[in-house]
């Protein structure tokens, strides 16, 4: 899935997911007027610039892009399962953001405003979370754009402080070992969701201890064991609502409901409609 959302004029951000068993190609016109943040938090991404130069991301990497001379057009790949978000803001935009501390980013200055610019970097853990929180999109459609802007520029104001190595990281998500145990967890999660296993029992079967497995699950997915399973449940639902090949009972106990009226609760609650009228309105 491709979503483009325009935060103001002069400033789009755009989120890619790659739910397919295919690689997904995104391509996109952006002329030297405009600043290029990439952010891949999941899989790996490459981007091209001509056939014979091409730049990989690799999991939680972000890019910033800028040359004042020359059209840098986006031809992306996204691996399946992968999940890349863009940020294009013109330069005219972006100096209304931080004029008053210019001095902190060295392409706003005057020795550097017409020179081109590349920073690669390892995205924080505060980074990664409020990236996932912006691929959650939780929030009622009428208020998701509100979201999304309040998201986007925290985001920002974390990338370009140059304090950011100071603030406390959490020391867990250094240990690849750890991050591989969580990503473990989530698949047991995912492949247990009608009759989940209690997190206890995840942890002993993950070989980790319980306050560590809630404290890695929501730093690196961005939200609680219990919240990315109902959300879980209720996408997978709502994906099978879509193929009409089950009635809302069937679809109830796939997921673990042990009753039809609980589940169209939750899903109410989440999607804003009952499944029975949004079967209607596909």
């Amino acid at each position: 899935m491709i979503e483009e959302i325009e935060i103001q004029e002069g400033f789009k951000v755009v989120a890619i997911t790659n739910s397919t068993p295919e690689t997904l190609n995104y391509l996109k016109d952006v002329d030297s007027t405009f600043i290029q943040l990439h952010f891949c938090v999941n899989c790996a991404s490459s981007l091209f610039f001509n056939e014979h130069y091409s730049l990989g991301f690799k999991e939680n990497k972000s890019v910033l892009l800028y040359n004042p001379k020359q059209n840098l057009p986006i031809n992306l790949t996204v691996q399946p399962k992968g999940k890349h978000l863009i940020l294009i803001v013109s330069i005219k935009v972006f100096h209304s953001f931080f004029s008053k501390v210019a001095g902190l980013i060295p392409f706003l200055n005057e020795e550097n405003k017409d020179k081109k610019y590349y920073l690669d970097k390892e995205l924080s853990p505060s980074e990664v979370l409020i990236i996932n929180q912006i691929f959650k999109e939780h929030v009622h459609h009428s208020l998701q754009q509100l979201y999304l802007r309040g998201k986007v520029y925290e985001l920002l104001s974390l990338y370009f402080n140059k304090n950011e190595g100071e603030d406390q990281a959490c020391p867990f998500l250094e240990d690849e070992d750890n991050v591989e145990k969580i990503k473990k967890a989530k698949q047991i999660i995912i492949n247990n969701m009608a009759e989940p296993p209690s997190l206890q029992q995840i942890a002993d079967e993950i070989v980790l201890s319980l306050p560590k497995l809630k404290e890695g699950f929501k730093h690196i997915y961005g939200d609680t064991v219990f919240n990315f399973l109902l959300d879980y449940k209720l996408e997978f639902a709502r994906k099978l609502l879509i193929s009409k090949k089950h009635n809302i009972s069937e679809i109830s106990l796939q997921i673990g409901y042990s009753t039809a009226s609980h589940f169209i609760s939750a899903f109410k609650k989440k999607y804003g409609t009952t499944p029975k009228q949004y079967m209607m309105s596909l």
